[in-house]
């Protein structure tokens, strides 16, 4: 080998010469610097090498993970055919290029466009039939309960349920989408913009003391607010804000004198919600509650609309979710 290299090396260096004396002969023509100034070993071309050693993230396959349910799960090769019964789960896949490989969604997919047109799978309640009709090479799906993930799996169905509760589990879910689908840079390239988006948030409000942060109040279905343990108190918290609701755990619903008595400077309510029968927004049904126009949020008209599906879907748009609730908080600090 090392022999056949020092030829090659020979008849570069000879070539070189041969086509230095051509130039001579026209200076004219000759580029500046035409001379070679590697040695031949410099201008020699590496070997190639594999996509790994190249930085390119590639999966290999047979690859064993395990979902919330603690199931193991095994994929022999990328999944060409994938079914989403979650809305989180559908903008996981389209943020990492999945759109041709997914032949089924849930009926409440709104979002992007695409998803709209794809194929139906049910909503609260899986429609079993299609799910299985999909032949689907696997299914991702959300907060499914145990029991509900068996039965799909007796029929036959590879489930892999993902259920993040945290910002940072749902960057960690990304990844690990990613890895089974063979999209890991894609997975990189959108967790890293979430991350960007998360920081920016926490920069601007780092300079907010304990005592001056702002008491935010949730409602995001009439009646009903979120405590500890879930994700928008987490927002709150990530965006500088004290939970109103923050000392009991879950959704649950209100006590209207308990939030009078806690006083937010900030409500937070979803812009989707219309009473059928009155029409009334969920914005209007608050301020027109006995003794709530005494609390400060409404007093200093800082009762803001929310998109709720920014802020509820634990997928790649979380974290731009995170920033709306900052600036609902601190628009101050929240200045472009």
């Amino acid at each position: 080998m090392k022999a056949m290299l020092k030829s090659w090396s020979v008849l570069i260096v000879a070539m070189l010469m041969a086509l230095s004396l051509i130039a001579c002969g026209s200076a004219e023509d000759a580029a500046p610097n035409s001379a070679p100034s590697e040695t031949p070993a410099q201008q020699e071309k590496p070997a190639e090498q594999p996509a790994e050693e190249q930085g390119a993230l590639k999966t290999q396959y047979p690859l064993t993970v395990k979902d919330a349910t603690g199931t193991e799960v095994t994929f022999e090769k990328a999944p060409t055919r994938i079914v989403s019964l979650a809305p989180s789960e559908t903008e996981k896949l389209f943020a990492l290029g999945l759109d041709e490989e997914i032949v089924g969604v849930s009926d409440l997919d709104d979002y992007p466009e695409a998803a709209k047109s794809k194929p139906k799978m049910g909503g609260f309640q899986v429609n079993e039939e299609a799910v299985i009709a999909a032949e689907a090479d696997v299914v991702f799906s959300a907060s499914m309960n145990a029991e509900n993930a068996e039965k799909l799996r007796g029929m036959g169905v590879k489930l892999f349920v993902n259920d993040p509760s945290t910002i940072e589990e749902v960057m960690s879910s990304i990844t690990l989408v990613g890895q089974i689908t063979d999209r890991q840079e894609e997975a990189q390239t959108v967790v890293e913009q979430m991350r960007q988006e998360l920081a920016s948030v926490t920069e601007a409000v780092k300079s907010v003391k304990e005592e001056d942060k702002k008491k935010v109040y949730v409602e995001f279905s009439p009646g009903w607010t979120v405590g500890k343990g879930e994700f928008m108190d987490e927002m709150i918290t990530l965006a500088g804000g004290v939970n109103a609701a923050g000392d009991t755990e879950g959704w649950f619903e209100i006590s209207e004198e308990n939030i009078i008595a806690a006083n937010p400077d900030v409500i937070l309510y979803s812009s989707n919600v219309v009473d059928e029968a009155t029409k009334k927004t969920l914005d209007q049904m608050i301020k027109e509650r006995d003794g709530w126009d005494q609390i400060e949020a409404i007093k200093n008209d800082r009762v803001i609309a929310m998109d709720d599906n920014l802020l509820s879907r634990p997928g790649p748009r979380v974290t731009q979710g995170l920033i709306e609730v900052a600036k609902a908080i601190y628009p101050e600090l929240m200045t472009p």
